[in-house]
């Protein structure tokens, strides 16, 4: 089954009605009627919809990791593979987030707004966390040598029924060697999992023609009844300055290397994977969005054993787009706290935000716990955090489509500059 040519079509469609009816809900939030269409109508659609896509988030990312391992064949090229992979995540992070902070110092959206402190968000966000952890500067993070070691998993089993997605690729990875090590012995095994992987893309794809368009109507539906416009008027200057990093990364650098590297066009590369934007945009997570965006890249002729690869691996320690709400946000909150960060300070938010986006589950809302550690890690208060609230569920569908451009930027161009490796091994 291959994905009908009018989806993007449908889809975009279904993106405006649901901004349209769902800001026109937002009007009338009080009312039983909206309360009632919004529980039982947008939310069952879109909620149904994510469970069909997260149903097969787990079986999608360890089988299409074990073929790419074996499709690589050479385990010294799938290092060199996974090497490029990482330093091109982490360089765009560190990109994405010294672009975000510059910006937020030249617009200074922060600047005289200090009142936001006092509003009933923040303090009602510093109580809602000092109950969950006792202390309101104490976010919920996990140290740098503790996720080096969740790597490996324990419990494969246990890590696929939680979706805890690194030691996943772990165990996939040391499964795909073994068959590569193996090779004939174990050839009906790889002949089972293509045939798996098989099946999933077929019902990807029937998940796609059938209930993207409703589900994504009932995604943004949802999403903007609950928070409409009403929050952006007040925190409209953060907002334009979130939106024009996003812009800027997303055209500039990932546009950028497409073309420089891939040697592609980068509209032509836009336009392929908008169906996969449009999924990231509506559900607001990059595992949700990773079947799909799987299949996009499939579309534009990326190697399955390159996108099978660096995708999955992508959507957990690629946040581009969660790094860029991170440098405007805490220059926004130091600005509204009256606090000039230092050049050291600043430096400090860059790696501690490239160093949280390893290992950070591709879930919606995530950034907010990641940037609870940078703002503790510059000596701001997180409760601040809960100025931007109102407004953040608008923005981490943005910045969700920006994540998995990159995942799919990365897959084309190492598929385009190792493409002479693998006419060698084959």
């Amino acid at each position: 089954m291959k994905v009908k040519k009018n989806l993007t079509l449908k889809i975009v469609i279904a993106l405006v009605l649901g901004i349209s009816i769902g800001s026109i809900f937002n009007m009338f939030a009080g009312a039983d009627f909206v309360q009632n269409t919004n529980q039982y109508v947008f939310n069952v659609l879109g909620q149904i919809f994510l469970n069909l896509i997260f149903m097969l988030v787990v079986p999608v990312v360890f089988v299409s990791i074990v073929l790419g391992v074996v499709g690589v064949g050479d385990p010294k090229l799938l290092g060199g593979i996974g090497l490029k992979t990482v330093t091109f995540f982490l360089c765009t992070t560190a990109i994405a987030i010294i672009i975000a902070m510059l910006l937020a110092l030249v617009f200074k959206p922060g600047v005289g707004q200090s009142d936001l402190l006092n509003s009933d968000d923040v303090k009602k966000y510093g109580a809602e966390q000092k109950a969950k952890s006792g202390d309101a500067a104490a976010p919920e993070n996990q140290t740098f040598d503790q996720t080096l070691i969740n790597l490996f998993p324990q419990n494969p089993m246990k890590s696929m029924v939680e979706q805890d997605m690194l030691p996943i690729i772990t165990f996939a990875i040391f499964i795909g060697i073994g068959m590569i090590e193996l090779g004939r012995k174990v050839e009906a095994v790889k002949k089972v999992f293509e045939q798996t992987n098989d099946i999933l893309m077929y019902i990807v794809t029937m998940i796609m023609n059938y209930f993207a368009p409703i589900g994504t109507f009932g995604l943004v539906a949802t999403a903007f009844t609950n928070a409409g416009f009403g929050a952006i008027k007040q925190l409209g200057m953060y907002f334009f300055v979130v939106l024009l990093a996003l812009a800027v990364h997303f055209f500039v650098i990932y546009g950028g290397a497409v073309k420089v590297l891939a040697h592609k066009n980068p509209f032509w590369f836009f336009k392929m994977f908008f169906p996969a934007m449009t999924v990231g945009f509506s559900s607001s997570s990059s595992n949700a969005t990773l079947p799909i965006s799987l299949e996009c890249t499939k579309e534009m002729g990326v190697r399955k054993e390159i996108s099978s690869f660096v995708q999955p691996l992508g959507a957990t320690i690629n946040m581009d787009g969660t790094a860029i709400m991170q440098g405007v946000a805490t220059i926004f909150i130091a600005q509204v706290s009256g606090v000039d960060l230092s050049v050291m300070q600043m430096a400090t938010v860059v790696v501690i935000a490239v160093i949280a986006s390893i290992g950070t589950a591709g879930v919606p809302g995530v950034g907010l716990v990641m940037l609870a550690m940078v703002l503790t890690s510059v000596g701001l208060d997180p409760a601040a955090i809960g100025i931007i609230l109102g407004i953040d569920r608008l923005l981490d569908m943005t910045r969700t489509s920006v994540n998995i451009t990159g995942d799919a930027a990365c897959a084309l161009i190492l598929s385009e500059r190792e493409k002479s490796k693998f006419v060698k091994e084959s």
